[in-house]
């Protein structure tokens, strides 16, 4: 019954949202793939806020029901049906009333399942479509025949976009690069590919002290060439991020160098490979919110070029939804986390493969340790932890490896404000 109630809750404000879209005539920017949406979304409202009102999704308001909530601009009203009543009510306000709305809405937009983005695009007609990593095994394969249905379901937004409008596509996923031959628009892509439209290069972290402050890095587009700040971050994804956000301003005809400087106090979401001050004078990488096979990668390859003056430490929970590349994955993730860590923590069933993996990458089986609980894990990491150490802590959502952050850093009397999942409903489950 609950389920049934959903689907017409999720109709009702989907045929809102799209009178909605009708009425106001937003320009609209979607963004999916497998990795770095939120941090693509967020990164391309700040480069537009300058010179547009601009509404983005809030966290991950991605899906059939997060969509329409972003354009209406109402929250979830997770289990209270008083709230989803008001959520429609103020859609009919929006409707039957002149209201002051947004001129840009960018818009995540995720896949969950064969036909997600299919359905989302056959009414949402974006102006640009993001498509940002993917890669080999991407996040919910387990709900697909393969990963390239996974593939192809992103790339249904494509077929949706406005015909002056334009695909922006990261040039560093071949897989990604070669959907270009499915756009009827204009094409750009953005990268550390020499042959990307937005061609970065010259990475670098700053750091102050052991402490990691920000990324610098050149771009190079359309003849011009110009340095790219951005203060509070590191690590590749996040300049990923800003790469789209300067191809999608590029689109709306915002000056480059204006962007990047909107771009240089970017902050990004909590969970997303965040700096967070850890007990006992340590250092956390929290990229809590989620987890996949080339997210994981990418996190642990940015901790092997850390700065580091103590150990290098990784709590890694399961990655879900992998279907039957899961023990294959967690494998061969646990080999490269092996190589790169001085002691590993592992978290859930599947990621005893971690384990098996990181002992063939050449850790000392002694300095392995598995847990069935993250917050157990992060009570256990209080008593191991020293100075200087560096630790990465990651898994997929359900794991709630942002427990484990809770349990290590310094000031948990502000964790509303740093860890991600803090709302009421998440404290509950």
């Amino acid at each position: 019954m609950k389920s049934f109630i959903k689907r017409i809750v999720i109709a009702i404000l989907a045929n809102e949202a799209r009178l909605v879209l009708k009425k106001y005539k937003p320009r609209v920017v979607a963004v999916t793939g497998s990795v770095g949406k939120t941090s693509a979304k967020d990164a391309i409202a700040a480069a537009l806020d300058e010179d547009f009102s601009v509404r983005k999704s809030e966290k991950s308001f991605n899906s059939e029901l997060g969509v329409p909530l972003t354009i209406l601009g109402v929250p979830t009203a997770w289990g209270n049906p008083f709230g989803w009543i008001m959520n429609i009510l103020r859609g009919l306000e929006l409707l039957l009333f002149k209201s002051e709305y947004p001129e840009v809405l960018v818009l995540e937009i995720g896949a969950d399942k064969p036909g997600d983005i299919a359905w989302i695009a056959s009414w949402v007609k974006p102006d640009v479509a993001v498509i940002t990593l993917v890669g080999e095994v991407p996040v919910h394969v387990e709900f697909f025949p393969s990963p390239e249905a996974v593939l192809n379901e992103k790339s249904k937004i494509l077929g949706a976009i406005k015909k002056d409008g334009r695909a922006v596509l990261i040039g560093d996923d071949p897989r990604v690069v070669a959907l270009r031959e499915k756009c009827r628009v204009r094409v750009a892509t953005y990268g550390f590919d020499k042959e990307a439209d937005l061609h970065a290069s010259h990475l670098n972290t700053e750091y102050e002290g052991m402490r990691p402050v920000g990324i610098t890095f050149k771009v190079d587009t359309n003849g011009t060439n110009f340095p790219v700040r951005v203060h509070g971050v590191f690590g590749v994804q996040h300049a990923y991020a800003a790469l789209a956000a300067l191809a999608v301003a590029e689109h709306f005809k915002v000056n480059a160098v204006d962007a990047a400087q909107a771009l240089e106090h970017w902050e990004p979401a909590p969970g997303r490979f965040r700096l967070v001050e850890g007990l006992k004078h340590t250092m956390i990488l929290d990229d809590t919110y989620n987890s996949s096979p080339v997210a994981l990668e990418a996190a642990l390859e940015e901790l092997k070029k850390m700065k580091v003056k103590g150990r290098r430490v990784a709590v890694l929970g399961d990655m879900l939804e992998l279907g039957k590349y899961a023990v294959a994955e967690h494998k061969r993730l646990g080999t490269i986390a092996g190589s790169v860590c001085n002691i590993l923590l592992v978290v859930g069933v599947r990621a005893r493969y971690f384990a098996e993996g990181a002992l063939s990458g050449g850790i000392s089986e002694k300095n392995v340790l598995q847990f069935d609980d993250a917050r157990v894990a992060g009570a256990y990491l209080q008593n191991i932890m020293d100075a200087g150490d560096v630790i990465l802590v990651k898994g997929s959502q359900s794991m709630r490896m942002e427990r484990t952050v809770e349990e290590i850093m310094a000031h948990p009397e502000i964790k509303e404000h740093i860890l991600v999942r803090q709302d009421e409903e998440w404290g509950r489950r």
